[in-house]
């Protein structure tokens, strides 16, 4: 009896055709108990043949997972799309890696650590929360900020006291990158005293 589940739970794996799922998929598709499955899910592990990520997320061994490819899963109740210095790398405009992969969303800022990475949820007002599609890269599927929003996001969690996200390495704005974009960005910023820092950090990156 213990063995039908292990098996049955490799076919539905299979059937998701893709290296990240999670245990309440598997449960939607199968059909069997949350139990049964996380027991499936917990043999497959030690035998070395699916990878623990989070809590309720797993991975195909056999091959290397991008840590972007967890990101629709790791809050599935809210959307979080990738910002600040994280998308600007992504984009090219700063070299230097970040350390935590930054998401952008309205729930309340959090730190998430998992097995492919370390996630760093920021919160921003709801007017703000768009600016965002698919990316395109290899990486995803996930939700990333265009670049301007990228930088505004930046701004707006720096007149916030957090001073990480108001200097910069070195920056490549050459690539198309439309400062006109950012002001009207800027401007749907409620507050007066952040939109005018955020509004004044721009001017100042713009003759730098």
């Amino acid at each position: 009896m213990k063995k039908k589940p292990y098996i049955n739970i490799q076919v539905y794996i299979k059937q998701m055709n893709r290296a990240v799922f999670t245990t309440n998929e598997l449960v939607a598709v199968s059909g069997k108990s949350s139990s049964a499955v996380t027991q499936a899910l917990n043999n497959l592990a030690r035998q070395g043949l699916i990878n623990k990520v989070y809590r309720g997320i797993w991975a195909e061994s056999g091959g290397p997972v991008s840590a972007y490819s967890i990101i629709p899963f790791l809050l599935p109740r809210q959307r979080v799309y990738v910002s600040f210095v994280c998308a600007l790398h992504l984009y090219g405009i700063i070299e230097q890696i970040p350390r935590v992969i930054t998401l952008a969303s309205t729930a309340h800022t959090r730190s998430i650590k998992t097995a492919l990475g370390t996630f760093a949820v920021h919160q921003i007002t709801p007017e703000l929360f768009s600016g965002f599609d698919w990316y395109r890269g290899g990486e995803g599927p996930f939700l990333i900020a265009e670049p301007e929003k990228a930088l505004i996001d930046s701004l707006y969690l720096s007149a916030h006291k957090k001073k990480q996200f108001g200097h910069f390495p070195e920056m490549d704005l050459t690539k198309g990158f439309s400062f006109s974009k950012c002001r009207q960005w800027a401007k749907k910023i409620r507050s007066p005293r952040v939109r005018l820092y955020v509004e004044r950090k721009l001017e100042y990156l713009k003759g730098a």
